[in-house]
């Protein structure tokens, strides 16, 4: 047996009757990704496929938010590497063969909203919003969400998540398809656990080759949207505009795009 992985700063893992919860900890700055949390996100969920005693994964945030998504202000570049760890995560929830529950009270923005919505449950509180924010700066939804927003909820509600980076309130994500539960905030951990517990309780290989079926049917677009993000986000990099976008973001400012 392999030893226990060394604690990653930003992650906290619990694995409890069944349940690895995998949970964001950097609440001072919402969760945001740093590259060695992204790393050690996927690699829990890698791991998970093999471990017998983990029967379900929970992904929550800590504080306030889910996740914002890549952290602009930490010091980490917005580069190649970063969409390398964002699809990495994103595969690894689809893959793993355990059921995937993301808990997600606050916001859940940019790879933390793609991140959410590749898990197969979706327990949004009430107070949760989910916002493609890439366009804010200058960039395209990445982490799979080209495809797994449209397959949730259509074209015609992705192209306006996704262009007019409109936060969508818990509710009216869980009206639209978008995630499968809704709770009220004073009621979200309970029903997360209920969930978790149920899942746990229930047939692992049943569950896995659910999961690969209603993926397989569901989802087949998801590795060329991961390669079409991937190449478009490059080009996206090299602009004046993502310059800008991100410069506005940490400024606080609205951002002047001139489409180079």
């Amino acid at each position: 047996m392999s030893p226990d992985p060394a604690p990653v700063p930003g992650l906290l893992v619990e694995l409890r009757d069944g349940v690895l919860r995998l949970t964001l900890d950097r609440p001072d700055v919402l969760n945001a990704f740093s590259a060695e949390m992204a790393v050690g996100l996927a690699s829990e969920l890698e791991r998970a496929s093999a471990r017998d005693e983990v029967r379900v994964v929970v992904l929550a945030g800590a504080g306030e938010a889910f996740s914002t998504g890549a952290d602009l202000s930490g010091g980490d570049p917005f580069d190649e590497q970063t969409m390398d760890l964002a699809n990495r995560m994103v595969r690894a929830v689809v893959a793993c063969d355990k059921p995937v529950v993301a808990a997600v009270a606050g916001i859940a923005a940019g790879i933390g909203c793609s991140l959410a919505l590749a898990a197969d449950l979706q327990v949004a509180a009430e107070s949760a919003t989910f916002l493609l924010a890439f366009t804010r700066v200058g960039l395209m939804p990445d982490g799979g969400s080209s495809a797994t927003v449209a397959a949730a909820v259509g074209r015609a509600r992705a192209m306006r998540m996704a262009l007019l980076a409109e936060p969508l309130p818990g509710r009216a994500a869980y009206d639209a398809g978008l995630v499968s539960h809704l709770a009220p905030d004073d009621q979200h951990a309970d029903v997360v656990d209920r969930l978790a517990r149920r899942l746990a309780g229930g047939p692992p290989l049943a569950f896995a080759a659910t999961k690969r079926a209603i993926n397989a049917a569901t989802l087949a677009a998801l590795e060329p949207a991961l390669d079409r993000e991937k190449s478009g986000q490059q080009l996206l990099m090299r602009t004046a505009d993502v310059a800008e976008g991100i410069a506005a973001f940490l400024n606080r400012r609205r951002p002047d795009f001139r489409g180079h």
